[in-house]
């Protein structure tokens, strides 16, 4: 072939056709071969893709693409997440329906993938939006009612005015709508669950499973959403009353210094303590105020703590006496009971609450050898220590009176050890259109019917029209939620929220393995060989809400029989984010690069080489305009090396075996190759650092530049050359695939470069002639010398004597000592 201009337009859209033409990157289950399944996190076809994207999947990919040249049967798919708000949000604006807009998003989504050369096997795409997709996650939610694991109540939910729907707890970050940052109020309404809790301890203890293959950021983050706390649950009763109100604690050491007691607005027992009495209006006044608060701020250390008296007392279960009861504005119903025995002497938040409204204080743990007075604390008491003020239990220490205070209460039934998470059963009923639709009936006469399963899939009408608010159009539709009950046959109510959309995203990594199959969700042989996924990158703020579910969604589908599989990802790398001006690109910031911009002037192959040469994976990536440049002007050196070397070298391989004796230059070439060889095999081994095997092969092009022009004039020298740019390629092909492929096949060599092997290196190869000497004169250095490798510590000395700049700073003194490091340094010591 003759050399022009390189043009990566031409030789990326040539590449790409071949490899779509030829299946190069089809995968079939094959057991005689150990698989590798990576996976990135799929995107959400908004009809663009970003940097974040960019980045995401080039790592995917440059693990895809060497796994398969160490011998590894790779399966690397690509789908999209596909329901959800914005697409609806996007189809009020633009007057259509979701379905025409996500589908015209994805393929305007699909042909940019396509340009980044992606090694997926494409025949495996998947919409989470198809029926023939989400009619498997209603089978799913169909088995899950049978066995009770998804139930309705009527509880109060976060809820979005703006996007018309209820949230998660995941889903409300800082008090805000995690879509569109409005404020979230609560609301009381008829909801579906699945009961994740359930599996909250399993959920803990599996997590053990993954350390050392998750960041340990992220397990934590996990450990503490579940939240386990051992403790007691401890009954007080009502004073006058035949009611008991039972609490959770942690800390039953302190119950002699429990002096009130404070409920969460939303307590069943609320209305009933303050019924008939004179604070009734002030406490409701309180409870509505209260009730549309945030829970997350309502959790939070900072909160201004606020309550309001009850007239409602109750009876401590170990002294008898009479505590207050009030409603506070930090106590949740969603952790422990929703009622706090308050001991603010040795708890901050009921310390602060307590001096705010003029509330006693009892000391009943003091420090070792101190005695601490409540009229002079300025803060709560939390640290260890002995008990005081406590009948029979003063002098024990805390820790110790624990478990005696709870046996004490629970010989007289007051009282039982208990186990709380902080983890609440995963809210998935959404009162928006583009979503799953909840496979269930209503009927006055049957109750709760499940669509039956022959009925499946329940489809979205494609005649639905938006309305302008947001709010879901199939109440609205009788041709869609009125039906006949498929009991007793009289007519019915459709259920007409939708499923969240995390549910979709809970499995769709299974589906992969067998995303065609249309009598069942997955081949049961297939998700054995593939799965778990091995390789599993995405961001960090999927931490508590994707990747708890989908752990739980594959803990739950194996207790149905559906896999065997208790841990879907084995490995997880988390992506940094793409920064501009030190900053997260997006529009409001005016900072977005733009990757077809960046695509059409330097090519897919130089984008994705700058993207991983910038920064290690896990770090965030400062975008440079100049850094691209200096991409695209490195794969120009490569380019130019292949005009150079057209026709005068023979196709070696990467990290040949010389079959005659070597120049001391070629020598020297083919040691930095295997360097190079052998330091980027254990960077792609060690957490995908691409930034230094990028760095390891331009030193390589640099060493091949350097000696070039004396090793073309001999037949060693140009084997050293053959080899050592053939790994250039073969390492570098995985990074920018495009042009390796292009300049492999220039070179003579037939098949892929994406199907070679990746090279080994060879230590013999690494063991040099001669080594490099620091000569010091005094502690400073004053040269440096090569000598042979296996010179004398006398030979290494009198050579160093020899050297100009060493007689330079040693003439007219007298050298009184002569240091030796072997294979580093000598140092002279003269004055």
């Amino acid at each position: 072939m003759g050399f022009g201009k390189y043009e990566p337009e031409l030789i990326e859209n040539k590449w790409q056709k071949e490899w779509t033409e030829k299946g190069a990157f089809n995968v079939e289950a094959d057991e005689s071969r150990p698989k590798y399944y990576v996976l990135e996190m799929f995107p959400y076809p908004s009809g663009k893709i970003h940097m974040g994207h960019v980045r995401n999947y080039s790592i995917g990919d440059v693990v895809a693409r060497y796994k398969r040249m160490k011998g590894f049967n790779v399966l690397h798919p690509m789908g999209w997440d596909a329901f959800g708000l914005p697409a609806e949000n996007a189809a009020i604006k633009h007057n259509t329906h979701p379905a025409e807009w996500t589908y015209a998003n994805i393929d305007d989504m699909r042909t940019q993938l396509k340009r980044l050369g992606y090694s997926y096997d494409w025949r495996r795409e998947l919409a989470t939006c198809h029926p023939g997709y989400y009619k498997w996650e209603q089978q799913f939610f169909l088995k899950f009612l049978e066995k009770g694991l998804v139930y309705r109540k009527k509880s109060p939910v976060n809820w979005c005015e703006t996007c018309h729907t209820v949230l998660a707890n995941e889903q409300v970050e800082e008090g805000l709508c995690w879509r569109c940052d409005t404020e979230v109020i609560q609301k009381e309404l008829s909801q579906w669950f699945m009961r994740i809790t359930d599996y909250a301890e399993e959920l803990l203890e599996s997590l053990g499973e993954l350390e050392g293959g998750w960041p340990e950021r992220v397990i934590t983050m996990q450990r503490n959403w579940i939240g386990k706390s051992i403790g007691a649950e401890l009954d007080f009763e009502v004073e006058n009353s035949d009611e008991t109100i039972s609490v959770f604690t942690t800390r039953p050491d302190t119950l002699f210094g429990a002096t009130f007691m404070s409920l969460a607005a939303e307590h069943p027992m609320v209305e009933k303590l303050i019924e008939g009495k004179p604070e009734a209006d002030k406490v409701r006044e309180f409870v509505h105020k209260v009730s549309n608060m945030d829970r997350i701020v309502r959790g939070a250390d900072d909160l201004e703590k606020e309550g309001v008296f009850t007239g409602a007392y109750c009876i401590n279960p170990l002294n008898g006496q009479k505590m207050p009861i009030y409603v506070a504005n930090f106590v949740l119903m969603g952790y422990g009971t929703g009622a706090v025995m308050a001991v603010p002497a040795h708890d901050q938040r009921d310390f602060e609450f307590a001096k705010k409204y003029d509330l006693p204080k009892q000391v009943v743990i003091q420090p070792e050898g101190e005695t601490l007075n409540v009229a002079e604390m300025e803060e709560a008491y939390t640290a260890p220590g002995v008990l005081v003020n406590s009948g029979e239990f003063d002098g024990m220490p805390n820790e110790d009176a624990k478990g005696a205070i709870v046996d004490f209460l629970g010989k007289s039934g007051k009282g039982k050890k208990s186990i709380n998470y902080r983890l609440r059963d995963w809210n998935i009923s959404r009162q928006r259109f583009w979503g799953s639709p909840i496979p269930v009936i209503y009927c006055d006469e049957c109750g709760i019917v499940p669509v039956p399963e022959q009925d499946l899939p329940v489809v979205l009408p494609e005649d639905a029209v938006m309305n302008e608010d947001g709010r879901s159009p199939l109440p609205d539709m009788e041709s869609f939620h009125k039906v006949t009950c498929p009991k007793c046959g009289k007519m019915a109510q459709r259920e007409t929220d939708t499923m969240d959309t995390f549910v979709e995203s809970s499995w769709y990594f299974m589906r992969y393995t067998d995303s065609r199959k249309a009598d069942a969700p997955f081949d049961s042989k297939s998700l054995e060989y593939w799965t778990p996924v091995d390789q599993y990158i995405g961001g960090i703020e999927h931490a508590i809400l994707h990747l708890l579910y989908a752990r739980f969604f594959t803990k739950i589908l194996r207790d149905e029989g559906y896999t065997e599989l208790s841990e879907p990802f084995k490995n997880l790398l988390t992506q940094g984010m793409v920064l501009k001006d030190g900053a997260k690109m997006s529009k409001s910031k005016g900072n977005v690069v733009d990757p077809n911009a960046m695509i059409n002037k330097y090519g897919a192959d130089a984008t994705r080489l700058f993207i991983l040469f910038a920064s290690p994976p896990e770090k965030d990536l400062e975008w440079s305009d100049q850094g691209l440049e200096g991409a695209h002007r490195f794969l120009n050196r490569i380019w130019r090396l292949a005009e150079e070397f057209e026709g005068k070298l023979s196709a070696t391989g990467a990290c040949a075996k010389p079959s005659m004796e070597l120049s001391s230059d070629a020598k020297k070439l083919r040691l930095k190759e295997h360097e190079t060889v052998k330091r980027a095999s254990r960077d792609m081994e060690n957490k995908f650092q691409f930034n230094t095997v990028i760095a390891a092969s331009m030193e390589l092009v640099n060493e091949i530049y350097s000696l070039k022009d004396k090793l073309m004039e001999t037949e060693d020298g140009r084997f050293a050359l053959s080899s050592a740019y053939s790994t250039v390629l073969t390492v570098l092909s995985p990074i920018a695939p495009h042009i390796c492929e292009e300049l492999w096949a220039a070179m003579g060599y037939e098949g892929y470069i994406a199907e070679v092997e990746w090279p080994e290196h060879d230590e013999a190869a690494l063991v040099t002639d001669e080594i490099l000497i620091i000569i010091q004169v005094n502690g400073k250095m004053r040269g440096k010398l090569s000598v042979p490798a296996a010179a004398s510590k006398e030979e290494i000395e009198e050579t160093a004597l020899a050297h100009e700049n060493v007689t330079k700073h040693t003439d007219g003194k007298t050298i009184r000592k002569v240091i030796v490091v072997p294979g580093k340094l000598i140092n002279i010591v003269a004055n």
